[in-house]
């Protein structure tokens, strides 16, 4: 009889040890569901803020190349309305040097009627001088 309750025991304690080392197990897988969930989950964030900064460049990219063509658009301007200007200025150099060669030959036109009025003249009296 002794046998068999050692026999009894033995397999009541194998018994015990086999439901605690279940519970374990089963503890154990569920740590390690958990801590498989907190590691995706926290990759999987760090993945969502990658993407969000990504679509944030991606944004301000479109914006910076939006703002670079209307930059160079507005050069563009300037410098038509620069050439514009220039070719005025030219032009009213070109004006400015014609009245001061058109006054030129007018003051060389007077000073010419001028002398030739002032020759006229003094060979008027002096016929006149001549005559009397």
């Amino acid at each position: 009889m002794m046998m068999s309750q050692v026999m009894k025991r033995y397999q009541t304690k194998q018994s015990i040890q086999r439901d605690l080392q279940e519970v374990r197990r089963k503890e154990i897988q569920q740590l390690c569901t958990h801590l498989n969930v907190l590691l995706v989950d926290k990759m999987n964030s760090r993945v969502e803020g990658a993407y969000i900064n990504q679509k944030k460049l991606q944004s301000h990219t479109r914006q910076l190349q939006h703002h670079s063509a209307n930059l160079q658009k507005q050069s563009e301007q300037w410098i038509k309305l620069l050439d514009n200007f220039n070719e005025a200025l030219k032009e009213i150099g070109d004006v400015s040097n014609w009245a001061k060669s058109l006054e030129s030959e007018m003051t060389k036109i007077s000073h010419t009627l001028a002398y030739a009025y002032k020759g006229e003249v003094e060979n008027s009296q002096s016929n006149t001088s001549i005559l009397e």
